[in-house]
């Protein structure tokens, strides 16, 4: 029984590591690839020395770029789920070394208590969520492998430092951070001369990239960015630490309470200096992650732009991380009793409980994504006859911002090489509304659908096999491909909008025509015949449709 309850925390934390994979990959089932990933799918598919070390924004990406190449060949792109199980691997891994790191420092339960607040930090929805994002959690987790590695000091231990200190580079610049964490490990160690190439091996390698390719990177450091870095690392410190005891109020919104987070660091920090007034000795691991704070948080602070503020969900994650291991370095040494354990426990629940609400909400938000990126790329794939191969999904456009990397000619080609990830004419009739709404008005522009109207022209004879479709006659006339006439009678102007794969709206809406006109409306033959538009034509006066009819089927 007493070996059991010493090995209760490790095999707690086997089961919390099983229940975070199985969440994750629950959550993110249907999600599909998101932002920056296309980037990486359009452009950077084919292997070549710039498409390894091109910068992504400024961060050099080649370890990301290369995990994206080999999982489109060997599994396509039909299904994002190779990704997300990537992500969760790395998610799970960090967690188990950050639980080694505290182990070591505060003992298993305060440990375990910590890492299972990380894995489900819902304030970070972005990296547990968003496969892209292992371009932070690389770095994450080989920083926490090379500080561990180091504490070894043995010539294997520093090889594998070296080898993950290159790895975390090579993953973005939160890397950086971790460097400066090894050299100040290697500074203060007892042999810092023999073990400086642990550092300059790294360093040069990265200076290699930079001075080829990441000298063209732009940069946001600003003078006002510098100038008031002091106030936004104080309100990332804050906000990691307020993310920590689920404190967070809405994220996914982009608002975040501030002041708790910093009540609770300033109490820390008071309840710290007591201790070290008593004479109480930190841990000399403190000074590496204390820089790699210092540096991950000034770095953030130089580079601030709309949607990089200190309270975005990226950016939770490493500094609640490095958060845990400063605090378990000024802790280090300190075993709780019982009654502070069972404190800590139920602080750690509350925690979880909060996050995983706040978790749920941003695998809603991705949710969304998912659903305009599989309409909006069906649009594409239906048009794929007629479409230009420069056609975009810019944000007016497809509803979202996170689709500007996509072009119909590149994204085409990815398709016929891996793959589709769009829904097909099926299942986008049977997608939520939102989803066909926006497909149409993809669709509209891809195609293009193209009217041309001719003043005057009306005439009172009626057409052959046209269809009155105004004049308080409410209903809509299905149109084939091929040229549609639409003859306004005398009077004021009409409307004319269309659907598709929409139901119980209109979301293409043209310029209408005056009174006494005929427009002719040209559809071109797509991907899904089955699927006729729909044309609804408002005006008081007589309008006439004459179309050809749609396909059977």
């Amino acid at each position: 029984m007493e070996r059991m309850s010493r090995h209760a925390p490790v095999l707690l934390l086997g089961l919390t590591l099983v229940c975070a994979a199985a969440m994750t990959l629950i959550l993110t089932s249907q999600l599909t690839f998101l932002q920056d990933t296309w980037e990486f799918l359009m452009t950077r598919r084919n292997p070549s020395l710039d498409v390894l070390f091109r910068p992504h924004n400024e961060h050099l990406v080649v370890f990301p770029v290369l995990i994206e190449e080999a999982l489109i060949r060997l599994f396509g792109m039909t299904s994002a789920t190779p990704e997300y199980v990537v992500l969760t691997a790395m998610l799970l891994a960090t967690a188990a070394l950050l639980y080694v790191y505290l182990e070591r420092r505060v003992g298993a339960w305060l440990a375990l208590f910590a890492t299972v607040v990380v894995l489900t930090l819902g304030p970070a929805w972005e990296v547990l969520l968003w496969p892209f994002e292992i371009t932070f959690v690389g770095p994450v987790l080989f920083g926490l492998a090379m500080l561990l590695a180091l504490e070894r000091e043995s010539r294997g231990g520093d090889l594998l430092a070296c080898a993950c200190l290159i790895a975390a580079l090579g993953f973005s610049g939160l890397g950086i951070p971790f460097l400066a964490a090894g050299a100040v490990a290697v500074a203060i160690s007892g042999d810092r001369l023999r073990r400086a190439w642990v550092i300059a091996v790294p360093v040069l390698l990265f200076a290699v990239w930079y001075l080829h390719w990441g000298d063209e990177a732009k940069t946001n450091v600003t003078a006002h960015n510098v100038l008031h870095s002091p106030l936004v690392v104080a309100e990332a410190v804050s906000v990691s630490v307020g993310a920590l005891f689920g404190l967070s109020v809405d994220p996914v919104a982009g608002s975040t309470n501030v002041l708790w987070g910093a009540v609770i660091a300033v109490v820390g920090i008071a309840v710290l200096g007591r201790r070290a007034w008593r004479g109480v000795r930190w841990d000399k691991g403190l000074w590496p992650v204390a820089a790699a704070a210092l540096a991950f948080w000034v770095l953030m602070a130089f580079n601030q732009v709309p949607g990089r503020d200190a309270t975005a969900s990226r950016y939770q994650y490493g500094g609640a991380i490095l958060v845990l291991m400063i605090v378990a370095n000024l802790l280090s040494g300190w075993r709780p009793g019982r009654r502070t354990l069972l404190v800590c426990a139920a602080v750690a629940a509350l925690a979880v409980g909060l996050n995983l609400a706040v978790l749920r909400q941003g695998r809603d938000e991705l949710a969304q994504q998912s659903l305009l990126t599989r309409s909006d790329t069906a649009a594409i794939e239906i048009a794929r006859r007629t479409v230009d191969p420069i056609f975009q999904l810019n944000p007016e456009l497809a509803g979202t911002t996170t689709l500007v990397d996509v072009f119909a000619g590149s994204y085409l080609e990815a398709v016929d090489e891996y793959g589709s990830p769009a829904y097909t004419p099926e299942e986008l009739a049977g997608a939520p509304e939102q989803g066909r709404r926006q497909a149409d008005v993809v669709l509209a522009q891809a195609l293009p659908l193209a009217t041309v109207t001719q003043l005057g022209e009306y005439s009172p004879a009626a057409s052959r096999g046209c269809v009155v479709a105004a004049a308080g006659n409410p209903a809509e006339i299905p149109l084939g491909p091929g040229l549609t006439r639409i003859e306004v009678a005398p009077g004021p102007h009409a409307g004319f909008s269309l659907r598709r794969f929409a139901v119980g709206q209109y979301p293409v809406v043209t310029e209408g025509a005056p009174g006494e006109s005929v427009t002719e409306l040209r559809i071109p033959a797509d991907a899904a015949p089955g699927y006729p538009w729909r044309l609804h034509v408002e005006a008081p006066q007589e309008a006439r449709v004459c179309a050809p009819a749609p396909p059977a089927g």
